[in-house]
């Protein structure tokens, strides 16, 4: 989903090698929409929900590689949903993009499953390394289990 219509998914740039999907989780509408235009520019297929709740009813309609996801979210707060997500989907990669962590948020994201735990504002090299890490790691994983 993108911010501004609910189940909106935005395709990198046409004729790129097979996309990695994010899905990306963020109550803050331009952030959101920053972040998408540019993962987007840089051949990502990105989908984008603006709660927890809105982000595992896209996790049922379609699978992703990375989840990037907020801890300061309404509702459902990003540690809880980081568990929900897990148990949707074992094998996607999550990483905390926050501007609200601590050693024990960051802590806490881990021992639940998450991939990384990054602060706002991140430069976008950094988040998109962190992706690539991210989906090399979910390969590695997948491929041991089949």
């Amino acid at each position: 989903m993108t911010s501004q219509a609910p189940d909106r998914q935005a395709q990198g740039a046409p004729g790129a090698p097979e996309s990695i999907h994010v899905l990306l989780v963020d109550d803050e509408t331009r952030f959101l929409e920053t972040l998408s235009r540019l993962l987007i520019n840089k051949g990502l297929t990105v989908s984008t929900a603006a709660s927890a709740e809105e982000a595992l009813a896209v996790l049922e309609a379609r699978r992703f590689d990375v989840v990037v996801l907020d801890v300061k979210l309404p509702g459902m707060q990003g540690p809880e949903a980081l568990l929900e997500i897990r148990k949707k989907d074992p094998e996607v990669e999550v990483i905390i993009l926050t501007g609200h962590a601590s050693v024990s948020v960051a802590r806490d994201v881990m021992r639940k499953g998450g991939a990384e735990c990054l602060l706002k504002p991140c430069p976008a090299e950094v988040l998109l390394d962190k992706i690539g890490w991210a989906v090399e790691r979910r390969k590695v994983r997948c491929a041991g289990r089949v």
